[in-house]
């Protein structure tokens, strides 16, 4: 339990309440802050683009069976496991700030047991640790929604989105840079530079604020308020988020002491019964679209294409590697610089009308990749067009997964689930992310040997098209409203149902 200090009210002449800093001004502290974290994205990014084509030399140099290769590619997903079933309990009880930094030093040990490894197993070992980071970034996005304006939390969020991307950039940048080099030593330093954003994420925490909701969580309304005047464009606003925060954490609005009391009891039991053992109609509402998102984003096979786009453009006809992991770095180009795009429009035509555009142009794309693949399979005739189409496609469809899907499906979860749910519940979708992930991508060789490439591809553009279909019929718009506000949104339904039950007794 915190302890009580009734004795102290919370003073209006705090330097950091008296600070003439103007809206704008203020805001960036939260932008700066977004920044930072999106940093755990960068490293999650990196560790996954580097793979793509550090596995040439991996395999070269240790001798290593497609098998193998496909295993070490796509378990650190499953890895991460461990990190997201933890990272929510973690950052409850430690703060979302100081998660991050434990995420750093994660980051740090993983790259650096991968750079020093000299046999298949202290690769896997480097690569599981690294896995329990990639599971602990789940917070980025969890943190900035958390400390975002309403009117920025779209643009905000779509950060680690986007820091993801240049992550995965970087990755495939260190590829072409140091192809040249030994293959003893290539792949050794493509990870050890993963280690540099590391220590860049462990030293910048030290700057961030905490989280004002977690703050609140805990009873520390002194300090929540303190935050919230640093984020938010004035006194007034910061005045009405906290009331707003204090109502959804359930603490009394009469409370003004810089801490109150909160309630003595098994947070981690309590926030498990209510999210999954006697969820709500809203939280059970809430979850299912979590999982569900998490679950299409990756089953549409976005990670085949950043892991394998090497093999399939080899497929489509492709044979120098310099060329192979040129294209490979251009598929990376494009997704990134689509990113902005989800980013300017998230808070302006919002979240669902991205998500529904960019599902529907993935289902698109997969499928021209298909055809481009089906036809050029065993052709015999010049094959440049064939090349072109398969290259058009794969750039076709990580840009509609950069404008919608990518970037917000993290940024969706965190803002629909509520307060107190809100860490273990991303969570649980990160799970189901990188669950569902470590299958495709540890799947996809024996997939494609069985159903043929194309195929494969027509698979995943079906899933595409369930997307679409899911988010037209069941998401509702998040766009402008608060985060305690989208809470009363996804109980609306529920509360119409007993009104109209309500109304069905009085009229009989």
């Amino acid at each position: 339990m915190v302890q009580t200090d009734t004795s102290r009210e919370i003073s209006l002449t705090h330097p950091l309440l008296k600070s003439d800093l103007k809206g704008p001004c203020k805001t960036k502290y939260a932008v700066v802050s977004a920044i930072i974290a999106s940093m755990a994205s960068l490293l999650l990014g990196y560790n996954i683009g580097v793979m793509s084509g550090a596995q040439i030399f991996i395999k070269d140099d240790l001798d290593l069976t497609d098998t193998e290769i496909e295993i070490l590619t796509g378990i650190m997903n499953l890895y991460s496991l461990a990190g997201s079933l933890t990272a929510g309990w973690t950052s409850d009880s430690i703060g979302r700030r100081n998660t991050l930094t434990l995420t750093a030093i994660i980051y740090f040990v993983g790259p650096l047991i991968i750079s020093f490894s000299n046999n298949y197993f202290w690769i896997m070992v480097g690569r599981f640790v690294t896995g329990i980071g990639i599971g602990y970034s789940v917070i980025v996005p969890v943190y900035i929604a958390e400390v975002s304006p309403v009117t920025m939390r779209g643009f905000l969020t779509s950060l680690a989105e986007l820091a993801v991307n240049i992550g995965l950039l970087l990755g495939y940048i260190s590829n072409f840079l140091l192809a040249d080099l030994s293959v003893h030593l290539s792949w050794r330093l493509m990870f050890a530079l993963g280690i540099v954003p590391a220590v860049t994420l462990g030293f910048g925490t030290l700057i961030m604020p905490e989280s004002p909701r977690w703050l609140v969580m805990k009873g520390q309304i002194g300090k929540a308020q303190e935050v919230l005047t640093y984020l938010t464009a004035s006194l007034e606003d910061a005045k009405t988020q906290l009331e707003e925060i204090k109502e959804t954490a359930g603490i009394p609005k009469e409370s003004t002491s810089e801490v109150v009391p909160v309630p003595k009891q098994s947070h981690d039991k309590t926030v498990w019964k209510e999210l999954i053992m006697k969820p709500a109609p809203s939280v059970c509402r809430i979850l299912m679209t979590v999982l569900a998102i998490q679950f299409f984003q990756q089953a549409s096979g976005i990670d085949t294409v950043v892991l394998y786009s090497p093999r399939v453009f080899e497929k489509s006809g492709i044979k120098s590697n310099s060329t192979l992991l040129g294209a490979t770095m251009a598929v990376g180009l494009v997704k990134t610089i689509s990113i902005p795009v989800a980013m300017i429009l998230s808070d302006l035509v919002g979240r669902r009308s991205l998500l529904i555009t960019s599902t529907a142009g993935m289902a698109a794309s997969l499928v021209m990749l298909g055809l481009g693949l089906q036809i050029g399979d065993g052709s015999v005739m010049n094959q440049t067009w064939i090349v072109v189409v398969c290259i058009v496609a794969v750039l076709s469809y990580v840009s509609f997964f950069s404008i919608g899907i990518g970037p917000l499906t993290m940024a969706y979860s965190s803002e629909i689930m509520p307060l107190k749910l809100r860490a273990q519940g991303v969570a649980l979708g990160m799970a189901m992310n990188r669950t569902v992930c470590g299958v495709v991508t540890m799947t996809f060789i024996s997939l494609y040997e069985a159903i043929t490439i194309a195929g494969s591809f027509y698979l995943y553009a079906g899933i595409a098209g369930m997307a679409c279909a899911f988010v037209y019929i069941c998401l509702p718009e998040t766009k402008g409203k608060s985060l305690e506000e989208i809470e009363v949104l996804f109980g609306k339904k529920e509360k119409e149902i007993e009104g109209n039950g309500k109304s069905l007794e009085v009229a009989v």
